[in-house]
Formats: C-alpha cells, sequence, structure tokens
C-alpha cells in the first residue's frame, strides 16, 4: 500500500482507507448503508491491515452511533496499528445542543466517541459540516484544547466552502490554533465539482482530500447501466434522493468509458473509478466502504497499478462538465497546470 502525507501535516496516511459507514444498520438514512456486525467487522479489518490499510473512518451519525460501537469493538486487540477518524457537528439528537460545533456540543461530541470507540485518542477529528452560527474563533479554540488534551491528534473538517475554509485556516494561524490538515470531500467521476475551488484552496494551503462516496453513491459500482432499470438490491433505491445528484447523460457516459477500459485492462468498473481519483491533485486518501470480504477485496484491487494516459484522457473527457462561472474563460488543463509539483498528497 502506498503511503502518503495528509495535508502538509506529519501524518502519513494509506492511499486507501476504509470508512465504516456499513457498520451496525441502525436508522434510515446513515445507516442504510449496511448492517455489519463485530464479528463481519473484525474480518474487515483483519483484511485491511494485511492490505496496508490502516485508516479507519467513521462518524457519530453512523448507524447513531452503533458505526463508533463496531469499529471500536472490531479495533480492540489492533488499536495501535491503525488510525482512527471520525467526524461530528450534524444533529444526533433533538435538543438545541445536540448539533453543531459549539464547545458543549463538540467537547460533549468527542467525550462520547472515545467511549464508544473504547479509546483514549481520537488521530483525526473532522468537523462534519461548517456550522455558521458559532464563532469560527470559538470552534478552533475548542479544538486546541482538545488537541492540548491529547484526546485529539489532528483537526480536519468535512464538506466547508471554500470561503469558510479560508478563514478557518486564517484564523488558525493568526491565534496559533491547530490547522485543518484535511477536508473530506465528495469527489467522484461523476462528481467533479472539487477541482475548481477546494482542490487549489487544498494545494494552496496544505489540505489533504479524503475523499468520500468515490463511486458516486453508489452509480459506479458496475450494476448500473443505460437503459436498465436499477439492480436489486442497490442502495440507490431508497437514498438516491440523499446523495449528490447525477445527470443520467453524464453518468452512463462515464459508465460506458468505464466498461471499455475494464474489457481492454481486465479490472472492474468500481477499481478503475477508484484509480482514477488516486491520482488526481492534493487527494491523500480514498474513503472506500465495504458490506461484505468480496466487495473490500473488489475495492483493494483499485491500487499497485495505473491507467494510461490514453485511459486517463477518455475518462477525463466523458466526465467533463462546462465550468461555472467564473471559471469557464480558462480551460481545465490549464487550471491543473497550476497545480505543480509538489503536491499536497503527494508519496512520502
Amino acid at each position: 500500500m502506498e503511503y502518503r502525507r495528509l495535508g502538509r501535516s506529519g501524518l502519513q496516511v494509506p492511499l486507501l482507507s476504509f470508512g465504516a459507514g456499513t457498520f451496525a444498520g441502525r436508522g434510515e438514512l446513515f445507516g442504510a448503508w449496511g448492517s455489519v456486525d463485530v464479528a463481519g467487522a473484525r474480518r474487515m479489518v483483519d483484511r485491511c491491515l494485511d492490505a496496508g490499510v490502516t485508516l479507519f473512518d467513521t462518524a457519530d451519525i453512523y448507524s447513531d452511533g452503533g458505526s463508533e460501537e463496531v469499529l471500536g469493538a472490531a479495533l480492540r486487540q489492533r488499536r495501535d496499528e491503525v488510525l482512527i477518524s471520525t467526524k461530528a457537528g450534524l444533529p444526533t439528537g433533538p435538543g438545541p445542543n445536540d448539533a453543531g460545533a459549539g464547545r458543549f456540543h463538540l467537547v460533549r461530541a468527542v467525550e462520547d466517541a472515545l467511549r464508544r470507540l473504547g479509546t483514549d485518542r481520537i488521530d483525526l477529528f473532522q468537523l462534519h459540516a461548517y456550522d455558521a452560527g458559532t464563532p469560527p474563533e470559538e470552534v478552533l479554540a475548542t479544538l486546541d484544547v482538545l488537541v492540548r488534551s491529547g484526546k485529539v491528534r489532528y483537526t480536519g473538517v468535512s464538506n466547508h466552502p471554500g470561503r469558510r475554509l479560508v478563514r478557518t485556516l486564517d484564523l488558525a494561524d493568526r491565534h496559533g490554533w491547530p490547522r485543518p490538515v484535511a477536508h473530506q470531500v465528495y469527489y467522484s467521476l461523476v462528481g467533479r465539482d472539487y477541482e475548481w475551488d477546494l482542490m487549489p484552496l487544498g494545494h494552496e494551503e496544505g489540505v489533504g482530500a479524503l475523499v468520500w462516496s468515490p463511486l458516486g453513491w453508489g452509480r459506479l459500482t458496475g450494476r448500473v447501466r443505460r437503459g436498465a432499470p436499477l439492480p436489486a438490491g442497490s442502495r440507490l433505491h431508497t437514498t438516491a434522493e440523499a446523495g449528490p445528484p447525477v445527470p443520467d447523460d453524464l453518468l452512463f457516459d462515464v459508465v460506458d468509458v468505464l466498461d471499455a477500459i475494464a474489457a481492454e485492462t481486465g479490472r472492474t468498473v468500481p477499481q478503475i473509478a477508484l484509480n482514477w481519483l488516486t491520482s488526481r491533485p492534493t487527494v491523500s486518501s480514498v474513503i472506500v466502504g465495504a458490506r461484505d470480504l468480496a466487495q473490500l477485496e473488489d475495492n483493494l484491487g483499485a491500487v499497485g497499478w495505473r491507467l494510461d494516459d490514453d485511459q486517463v484522457a477518455r475518462l477525463d473527457a466523458a466526465s467533463h462538465r462546462p465550468a461555472p462561472y467564473p471559471y469557464f474563460p480558462y480551460e481545465r488543463q490549464e487550471a491543473f497546470a497550476r497545480l505543480a509539483p509538489p503536491l499536497v498528497g503527494a508519496p512520502a
């Protein structure tokens, strides 16, 4: 497994990391991804570690905390071999302080996560969403206390608008508070919005990308085809409206090229889609999930090889969408050319 630095930090993370959203299976949306129990989770953890996947990502909202509980139990004997990443900030209850990034909620969220995970520290703690109602000074000062206490090692954000992330970085630098070293973002062949603002920002400011839903909310699994109904058992039946929207023409144009490259390479559609992401600027790690060992095994096969230049160019062309204002006057190739080496997320 290739390891990369997480942003401009000293922490090295595997190119693929494991997302534990399929663990436990409680609740409707954040429990609909899978229902892996502790025994199944242990088997997945063991296989991940055999493959060099040492970063495990979860969140307090996944399965109403059940994901953290199952992950913690599965890692109980191997805690010192792994990195644990979790997130907080989305609503976990009906109370006025059951969400957000205020000091009251963040301190309680970290304490609760430590208890559920059965550990004394969180290696990477991320704000799951931007909280516009809490002063950023309060958020960063609270994270500083948590880092100084040893309960949190590194901090990051998730799903933050660029201008909010700039403000966060500026305040952290001004006060000497810990800077976020990671931004957990949606990025896939059918969702490339990350490239326009957040990728250049991450490159310039040393914030590495942890990619969530790299298969486009389950659309690039190889089971969705042009002119065919959704396959039975697909989570898209119940969760499509909650995920990032994807126009049908874009999806099927990309799938057609993925199918062609799969035939050329002997790789699967998900492996090709994941491999394309591993070569993108600023990407430190791509988070993959699995509901069973077979799915995990397929995802692990996404690394250790590279698409050739022609295959990358075909995928780039099929997944291209018109640039939003004010970027449309500029060529995409010129935008990427400005992200010259060394790149955030490059091999250590």
